[in-house]
């Protein structure tokens, strides 16, 4: 993850689709705990996404599925997220830098835990680490041996925050529509894409690509206003494990360069 990579996960505080997508595929049954998720195909993260229709109309939604209106999928979400505790999943992020054409994968360990906890453990490059006990966030780039540390109350982006806190409402900041799921080489399932109803300098919208017979988001992808593109794909989910809190809480290691904005 070097630093255009990690300033585009900063940018959302670990996406707030990323958190959510998470948190809503906690309720997947038990049996299927642990399980690898296998995402079906999704276009590249630099293949434009192509809209269908506005916001509330039925589209296809996938085999398997009823047709559903954008709205109704977005409350499918936000119910499966509303349930759930903790998270723990592993990821693959791929950052598509549009001006330069560059391509930056990166891979690790992400958890969640309500209220507004969250840490991300990068085994690829390894080291790096973010990590929020829903207080203080620190940001940790280990080849540096630096650390960012800022208050979340200080953040930016109280929308984002909002859906680690419990408190954030989809229906309340996005607007959604449906995008053609077979354009976006995800056939058997649902593409929903989620604008902000108030611009956001950070990303300009969300796309969550769903399991239509479960709701679980499988795959999430950030568009900023420049075009860059953020995927995360999760898999192996496992939900309501019952995650320490000590889990959240991070100390520096000894010569680390402390940075306060």
């Amino acid at each position: 993850m070097n630093k255009r990579s990690l300033r585009a996960l900063l940018a959302v505080i670990g996406v707030s689709a990323a958190s959510t997508a998470l948190l809503a595929q906690a309720q997947q049954p038990r049996s299927d705990a642990g399980r690898a998720a296998t995402p079906a195909r999704t276009a590249d993260a630099g293949t434009r996404a192509t809209p269908t229709p506005r916001t509330g109309a039925p589209a296809d939604a996938g085999t398997g599925s009823a047709r559903l209106t954008a709205d109704q999928v977005a409350a499918q979400i936000q119910a499966f997220y509303d349930r759930t505790r903790d998270v723990e999943a592993d990821f693959a992020q791929t950052y598509v830098n549009k001006l330069y054409n560059k391509t930056e994968r990166s891979r690790g360990r992400v958890f969640f835990r309500k209220p507004g906890q969250m840490r991300w453990e990068y085994a690829q490059p390894s080291g790096n680490l973010i990590v929020s006990d829903g207080e203080t966030m620190w940001v940790y780039e280990a080849e540096a041996r630096q650390a960012y540390r800022r208050r979340v109350t200080d953040s930016e982006l109280p929308t984002a925050l909002s859906f680690l806190t419990g408190t954030g409402r989809l229906a309340t900041d996005f607007t959604f529509r449906l995008l053609d799921a077979r354009r976006q080489n995800f056939p058997e399932g649902i593409v929903l894409e989620l604008r902000p109803r108030r611009a956001n300098p950070h990303y300009d919208r969300l796309l969550f690509y769903v399991d239509p017979q479960t709701f679980q988001v499988r795959r999430t992808l950030i568009i900023d206003p420049q075009g860059n593109r953020n995927r995360f794909d999760f898999l192996r989910m496992r939900y309501n494990r019952g995650i320490p809190a000590t889990r959240f809480r991070w100390n520096p290691p000894r010569g680390t360069r402390i940075i306060t904005p």
